[in-house]
């Protein structure tokens, strides 16, 4: 079972594939992708408990993170911006994501961190 769950965590590191459009055509915002490559590390660690709880601790707070910046944003964008509704959703939407991404990326460092330093003591 966590074998399973450390192979989708891995699988994620296929998402900086999408980062090469960035480089083979005008749009660099793609780059930003590459970012996901650090996920392959999944495949090469060993799954534990710990592991699963920080990873589930991590994503759920970066759920709620996007949630919450795509409400702020959104709302922020409709009523600066001249009140464009699909425009306001997708600044909104997309700065949601990102910092889902931030969240989730910045919180399973610490807790990897965290874990390696108490092998350590």
């Amino acid at each position: 079972m966590m074998k399973t769950k450390r192979y989708r965590y891995g699988m994620m590191g296929f998402l900086s594939l999408l980062g090469f459009l960035g480089i083979f055509t005008e749009e660099r915002t793609f780059l930003a992708f590459f970012a996901f490559a650090v996920d392959f590390e999944y495949f090469f660690l060993k799954s534990d408990e710990m592991l699963e709880q920080y990873m589930n601790r991590a994503a759920s707070s970066a759920f709620y993170a996007g949630m919450l910046v795509v409400a702020a944003a959104t709302l922020v964008c409709f009523f600066a911006g001249g009140r464009e509704e699909s425009r306001a959703l997708v600044t909104g939407l997309a700065c949601g994501w990102a910092a889902s991404v931030v969240v989730y990326a910045v919180l399973t460092a610490y807790y990897s961190f965290r874990e390696r330093q108490g092998l350590a003591d």
